[in-house]
């Protein structure tokens, strides 16, 4: 048996380019004591891995040229020499990008694909949801009756952040994303108030026509020039929770920073980032709340997937294009 894992070749400048990586075939690894095979059924490609090519210092460390790359990944164990954890089982961990991973058990938490589809604990009800439950009520601190302003709403985490806002009490929910279509299916299948296709125009003034009375709360996943209009259209102790700023990930130089940042003081806004691995205090309140909202289909979730480990660079490119409605998933 062979196992096909991606290397990292070299360090992307700009936008990564096939060359940067290699699909290297290597043996299965055998487990040791304590730990366990597992073959991999779903991995989840994701912004932040972008940061992780590059060698600057950052939250995580960077991956290692030459190496198999990480990243979530939910699959079936088919040798343990652990105990607690059964071949047959199901678990979810972080070493994906490769078909087979051996790991230590204590980095293998079992799941159940009876309560739920396996991708989903890499989405709805798993990393993506957390970030977007703990990004709303924790750093945004939100409240009912709020105004919210959500960019890359069609994304797996922003199509999360509006629908969680809609079910907890916003007044108004209002998404921004890349394309109609996307635009169309944050109002008429999420239930955002109002959308808008970034592309077509100033995003101030469609942010302005949008949310005339402004915004408490934006959730902020792109960065640039949402950023600046989000800035703008603040309400008097708006919150500003900073996921992730797309937008600037492959640029070469530094990005410019919002030019109203002054708007602050008469706001007494604030803008604050955060990272999801913080909050996982926060994990058993949210399966509690959100697993029956996404079993009684109040809380919808879209995934684009992508089939065959080969295509797995293809789909991480694909996130940064913005190709993907929901969460972009690899179907092994």
């Amino acid at each position: 048996m062979t196992n096909r894992e991606w290397h990292l070749i070299s360090r992307p400048v700009g936008w990564p380019k096939p060359e940067d990586f290699a699909l290297v075939e290597t043996p299965v690894p055998t487990p040791g004591e304590g730990q366990v095979l597992v073959r991999n059924k779903y991995l989840s490609v994701d912004p932040y891995m972008r940061g992780r090519m590059s060698a600057a210092k950052s939250y995580a460390a960077p991956y290692e040229l030459g190496k198999v790359m990480q990243g979530g990944a939910v699959g079936e164990v088919i040798a343990s020499n652990a105990e607690g954890i059964a071949t047959g089982d199901h678990v979810l961990h972080f070493f994906g990008w490769r078909e087979y991973a051996v790991m230590d058990a204590k980095n293998a938490v079992k799941v159940d694909p009876a309560a739920a589809p396996l991708s989903t604990y890499l989405g709805v009800l798993g990393m993506t949801g957390l970030t977007a439950y703990a990004g709303l009520l924790r750093t945004a601190s939100f409240k009912e009756g709020d105004i919210v302003f959500v960019s890359g709403a069609a994304g797996a985490v922003g199509s999360q952040v509006g629908q969680l806002a809609k079910l907890l009490g916003a007044s108004r929910v209002i998404g921004s994303a890349g394309s109609d279509d996307k635009v169309k299916l944050l109002v008429e299948e999420y239930g955002f108030d109002a959308a808008f296709n970034y592309k077509k125009g100033p995003v101030a003034e469609q942010l302005r026509e949008a949310a005339p009375d402004g915004i408490d709360v934006y959730f902020d996943n792109v960065g640039g020039d949402h950023l600046e209009a989000a800035i703008g259209s603040l309400r008097e102790g708006g919150r500003i929770a900073v996921c992730g700023m797309i937008s600037v990930y492959n640029n070469t130089e530094p990005a410019p920073g919002p030019r109203n940042l002054a708007r602050l003081i008469q706001t007494r806004g604030r803008i604050e980032g955060f990272l999801v691995g913080d909050h996982y205090d926060l994990q058993p309140e949210f399966v509690r709340k959100v697993g029956p909202w996404v079993a009684s289909g109040e809380l919808k979730y879209r995934e684009t997937v992508v089939e065959g480990v080969e295509n797995t660079l293809e789909a991480f490119l694909g996130v940064l294009r913005g190709d993907n409605i929901g969460k972009m998933i690899v179907k092994l």
